[in-house]
């Protein structure tokens, strides 16, 4: 009983949270420009990175090159 009441409590202290303010249109050009990413920033992406882990072991072991594997676990958005 002492568990439900306080249940009942504390669902009654929730505070809905408040939408984001809109961005006035005179400020978008101006944050677009300081998020967007430089171009010397995103270098890695010129790279040509193979997805195939045993075509990138034959092209390490014929050029006598490390591999860099990067990883990751979960799902990519980061939705688990």
């Amino acid at each position: 009983m002492k568990r439900w009441l306080l249940t009942a409590v504390g669902l009654t202290l929730v505070v809905p949270a408040r939408g984001a303010e809109p961005i006035p249109a005179d400020q978008v050009a101006k944050l677009h420009a300081l998020i967007k990413p430089a171009a010397d920033e995103d270098r890695w992406a010129s790279i040509p990175w193979l997805t195939d882990l045993w075509e990138a072991r034959k092209k390490a072991a014929a050029e006598g090159k490390p591999i860099l594997l990067w990883e990751m676990d979960g799902h990519p958005l980061g939705c688990t």
